[in-house]
Order: C-alpha cells, then structure tokens, then sequence
C-alpha cells in the first residue's frame, strides 16, 4: 500500500515521504480500515508518541495522521460491533501508524458508524477537533448555559467547533485570533471579536470559561479574566499559570464512540459546519502538508474516492 511516512524529528513536515508499505495486519481486536480520507494536525510532529512506542523505544519510520474515515476491510479475532463493508471514521491510537496512508489498523472501540449521508472527507474532518471541543467545554469545563466562554484561536479547526458547540449549549462566546480572522470567528457563531495583535485581551471582562489553544502569554493573561469557581482548559500542555479562584485544566483529546455520534448527528442536522481548508491527495499529500500560506482550517488528504 501507499504511504506517508517520517523517520527524522528535526526534519518534521518537511521530511515525510511517499512509499509502499505492507498492508497492517487485523490484531485482536482491530479492524483494517480501508481508508478514504484521513486528517492531519500539524501538532504530531511534535509528539513523543509520532517517534517512539509506549516504551520510549524508536518506532520509526512511522505513519503520521490520527483521523480516518473509510470502510472496514477486515476484522480481528474478537472483534465485536462493526462489520466488514461498514462506513466507519473515528480516532486512532497515538502509538501506532496512522492513517495517511491507504489502510490503517485500528482497535474496534476507536470508530464510531458513520452515516452514509456524511462524505468521507466530512467525517475524516471531525474526530480530533469535534472530540477536543465537546470534551473541553462537557467534561473538562463544565459548560453550563448562560455562561461566558472565550474560544482562543476561534477560527481555526478546534476553535470553529468549540465556538458552535458552546452556542448550541447557551454559552456568550468571546472568540480571539488574527485581525483577518475577524469574519470567520463571527460567522461560526462568536458574539464578540478580539483582535490579540491589536486589542486588549482584558477587554472580555471577567468570564466563566477560557478554551485556549494557543498557550503562552495569552494563556498567562486568560487566568486573570476567569471568574470565582471558574475554568482555564488547556490543549497545549500543562498550563503555566491558575485562575486566582478557579481550577485549570489541561488534557488530551481520547477517542469516544457516543461522542463521535453525537458530533456526526449535528452535523447531519446543520447545527455544526466543518472548517476545512485544504483536500489533496495522497498523491499530493506532502507538498499540502507542508503549506506556504497560513492555515485557515483542516487539511484533508484524499486517498480514494
């Protein structure tokens, strides 16, 4: 089979590679996916687990890319709950070969069915930024309606999701980033704007919740706005700093089947718009994933129609 792989850290992007590998074979457990789109987070190459086994061991040349949408090709020993032929998308192991490439071996409970009205590249778009917005604002911070939320980086992939889902649920959504992001950040649903290159970040007022993916300085001033009994949810790592009277948060996106289904029922109903960028192929893949422009949402690599 085709597929992307990287063997040098330092390298990171710029040193992935098109090549033939073996197809996986089905573990106990697993399924072989055969993949139709699959997303990346240029973030990966950055983990420990992109480079080394839970063991810290080596494991490279590894396949990069943790989102997959496809259809099952085979199944495991043991292997309960999904059926060969079956649409499927969901959320691979961060230790094992990804899925930018045109099969991917999975452990059964990490996919959830997906509908046959949603398209491949749809469902491939989802499970990172749909699964780290919902358990952010549900699990993390504890979302209540009336709240205010400020959604750092709102524009972006993670940002567009948090801001819909924490609207849907009754929360005042304050999103930040880029001066260009402006439009964007109020067409996915934000109340409120802050340009951080030209607005003070205090200007939000004292707020319930702060989803924040960017870290830093602008983590290290969200901590003041959070009010008593408040939360700062982190994504990039240990946070820096606590809200004064509040609680701060940082944690990992895990995969959940009910939770993909509720993410893919919004969006088959319109209460939730995907914020894709870029679809290549996997083809084309590293020359996309290596962009000379910013980012404006996901990248999706196309591997079959």
């Amino acid at each position: 089979m085709k597929a992307i792989v990287v063997r040098d850290q330092a390298a990171g992007t710029a040193g992935m590679t098109l090549v033939e590998r073996p197809e996986p074979p089905a573990a106990i457990n697993d399924v072989v996916v055969r993949v139709h789109a699959s997303g990346f987070v240029p973030t990966e190459m950055e983990w420990p687990s992109t480079w080394t086994d839970r063991a810290g061991r080596d494991r490279t040349p590894s396949v990069p890319g943790h989102e997959v949408a496809g259809v099952v090709a085979a199944l495991g020993y043991g292997t309960t709950g999904l059926s060969v032929g079956q649409r499927v998308f969901g959320l691979t192991d961060w230790y094992r070969d990804g899925t930018l490439a045109e099969y991917v071996a999975v452990e059964a409970r990490n996919l959830a069915p997906l509908p046959g009205d949603v398209d491949f590249t749809v469902g491939a778009s989802l499970p990172i930024s749909g699964l780290t917005a919902w358990q952010g604002l549900f699990e993390h911070g504890r979302l209540q309606a009336g709240q205010t939320v400020v959604v750092h980086g709102a524009a972006g992939a993670v940002g567009t999701m948090v801001t819909q889902l924490a609207r849907e649920f009754g929360a005042y959504v304050i999103g930040t980033g880029r001066a260009a992001d402006r439009q964007k950040t109020l067409d996915f649903g934000a109340r409120e704007f802050i340009d951080l290159e030209n607005e003070a970040l205090e200007d939000a007022g004292s707020v319930d919740l702060v989803f924040d993916v960017i870290g830093g300085d602008v983590q290290r001033r969200s901590a003041g706005l959070i009010r008593a009994g408040g939360t700062l949810v982190s994504v990039v790592g240990p946070t820096e700093v606590r809200p004064a009277d509040g609680v701060a948060v940082d944690f990992v996106v895990e995969s959940d089947r009910a939770q993909l289904g509720e993410i893919v029922q919004r969006v088959r109903d319109g209460r939730l718009r995907t914020n894709i960028d870029t679809v290549a192929t996997l083809d084309n893949a590293v020359a996309a994933l290596n962009p000379t422009e910013r980012r404006k949402g996901k990248t999706i690599i196309h591997v079959r129609p």
